[in-house]
């Protein structure tokens, strides 16, 4: 499966930025964008392993729960 790196926008604006087979480059490619991108309020870059970029974007768009709150 192969791995894609997102840019993440407020009001689920999502930008493919590059696909790789391997996660080092992904990864690497991920924080070259975060240190040129602006500092543009609410922008993210992640990297999501998913079998399609529809299947990426579905999991960037999912809601998630809390953890379990605790001893913090």
């Amino acid at each position: 499966m192969p791995y894609y790196v997102y840019a993440v926008r407020p009001f689920a604006q999502l930008q493919l930025l590059a696909e790789f087979a391997a996660f080092a480059p992904a990864s690497a490619h991920a924080k070259a964008q975060r240190a040129l991108a602006p500092a543009e309020a609410g922008l993210r870059i992640k990297v999501m392993f998913a079998d399609t970029a529809l299947a990426a974007e579905d999991l960037l768009l999912a809601l998630r729960e809390a953890g379990p709150s605790g001893d913090e």
